[in-house]
């Protein structure tokens, strides 16, 4: 299995409030084998931060011995599907990221973003 089959590995459930609308969803991601370098690659690439992706609300990233880690939040389910097909595999692709991660999603339940925070750091 390869990077582009993520939504085949640790994918849980499809979430939706009553009434039939995607409700928002954390996504956690874990990518052994990842490095910094790759990363910075994609980011500047796709260029998340200067063109937002549809849906996507919050992203943080770290790497630790076990190695890459990710956790957004996201509108929807099928928002981060959307960007993940047309703006972030490309760019995966492009910088030679090879495996498969370990994804989930969970509904969110609070999110809470202190006063004076935003932007990239």
């Amino acid at each position: 299995m390869g990077w582009n089959d993520f939504r085949t590995g640790t994918r849980v459930g499809h979430y939706e409030r009553q009434g039939g609308l995607d409700m928002a969803v954390v996504m956690s991601m874990h990518w052994a084998g990842v490095t910094p370098e790759q990363y910075d690659m994609v980011r500047d690439v796709v260029g998340w931060e200067e063109v937002p992706a549809a849906g996507g609300q919050v992203h943080v990233a770290w790497f630790d011995a076990q190695g890459f880690h990710v956790t957004d939040v996201w509108e929807s389910q099928q928002a981060f599907e959307t960007f993940f097909t047309e703006r972030l595999a490309p760019a995966i692709q492009k910088a030679g990221i090879t495996g498969t991660p370990e994804t989930g999603f969970s509904p969110l339940h609070r999110r809470f973003i202190a006063a004076g925070i935003s932007g990239a750091a």
